[in-house]
């Protein structure tokens, strides 16, 4: 679902992308514990789109709202670009839903937008 999530995105929506979040990204895609699961391919694919396919920012604000603070810098790029929603599963992020305006959705509510 997330990788749908993703295309749907491409497709349909403007992404932004900072430094410390694409960094954050990377590292997760890598990870031991999740990069047995993930075709390589298709993560280095992810990586070159997020890459080269995105708009990049560098978040301009400090947010302090969420309550794991390394979450804070999605938050802030949120609001740097303008974003009409941040698409996560992390839930000391959709716990903030809606935050300033800005939608937190899991990446299957926002697949199932229209």
């Amino acid at each position: 679902m997330p990788y749908r999530a993703f295309a749907k995105a491409r497709a349909s929506d403007q992404l932004a992308m900072s430094q410390a979040v694409f960094d954050e990204v990377s590292d997760v895609l890598y990870r031991a514990g999740l990069a047995r699961f993930i075709d390589p391919e298709l993560r280095d694919d992810m990586l070159d789109q997020l890459s080269s396919g995105t708009a990049w920012f560098e978040p301009n604000v400090v947010v302090s709202d969420c309550r794991d603070p390394k979450d804070n810098k999605y938050l802030e790029l949120a609001v740097t670009a303008a974003a009409a929603f941040v698409v996560s599963s992390d839930e000391d992020l959709l716990t903030l839903n809606p935050w300033q305006g800005i939608f937190i959705l899991r990446p299957r509510a926002y697949v199932a937008l229209t």
